[in-house]
């Protein structure tokens, strides 16, 4: 009990973080951008090509994510170890765990934020008489959370390891396009028992049931899996400069 109480001092720290997005340009310019490209291709595919279907919107948000989530995620723990501030952080009596939770959840309410962009459009299109697909839509806005999660937590993952944000950046560029990259490598697996499983470590596999509006609750466990594992190793990253 005494250690859950320490952890739920995490809620300070979300607030913090939360507020830091927009005390700087950072927050602002990363909804600037997502909104750009959802309004951009919602107008293209949708409005101009005069279609009801978001499928085209969702794949190239898809590919959004790779690119802007490392900018969101590069500065979480690399600044606080740049400019000294994690040692203020380090003697809070705040766990580690919830130091780096509350810096987590702070990045992914920022990301919902951007992603309420999409929901904004199929809103769009049913206040327009068009038919959305409501099974789909939200299929694919779950899709987009979860995978968003996954990645905003191998980003804080490589933050913990560097105070550089050019290295945080390209270190969490480099890990998600691996992630998603791995279906393209099953194909060099030794065995069939390997391809499968190299397969199903693929985010951009794992993502293609919910573009469907298909809730497999094997994909929905493996993206919170894949979130807890990295929060758990930045956290210990962050303890370990607690104890030294």
């Amino acid at each position: 009990m005494w250690l859950a109480a320490r952890e739920r001092k995490m809620i300070p720290v979300f607030k913090r973080e939360f507020r830091s997005y927009f005390c700087t340009p950072l927050g602002y310019v990363f909804l600037a951008a997502y909104y750009l490209f959802t309004g951009f291709f919602f107008f293209n595919y949708n409005l101009y090509g005069n279609s009801s279907d978001l499928r085209s919107l969702f794949a190239v948000l898809f590919t959004v994510n790779l690119f802007l989530i490392p900018i969101l995620t590069m500065r979480l723990l690399s600044e606080e170890r740049k400019m000294k501030t994690d040692q203020l952080l380090l003697m809070a009596p705040v766990g580690s765990g919830g130091i780096v939770l509350g810096k987590f959840l702070a990045a992914l309410a920022v990301y919902t934020l951007a992603v309420a962009g999409a929901l904004g459009t199929a809103l769009i299109i049913e206040a327009s008489g068009g038919d959305c697909e409501w099974p789909v839509t939200l299929g694919h806005l779950a899709g987009l959370f979860l995978l968003g999660s996954a990645l905003i937590g191998a980003g804080l993952f490589i933050s913990s390891l560097t105070e550089n944000q050019i290295i945080a950046a390209i270190g969490g560029y480099c890990v998600s396009f691996f992630m998603m990259l791995l279906d393209s490598l099953a194909g060099m697996a030794p065995s069939g028992a390997a391809s499968e499983f190299i397969k199903a470590m693929s985010f951009r596999v794992r993502y293609q049931s919910f573009t469907l509006g298909i809730f497999g609750v094997d994909h929905v466990i493996f993206f919170i899996s894949v979130s807890v594992f990295f929060v758990f190793l930045a956290a210990e990253q962050f303890e370990k400069r607690r104890w030294n």
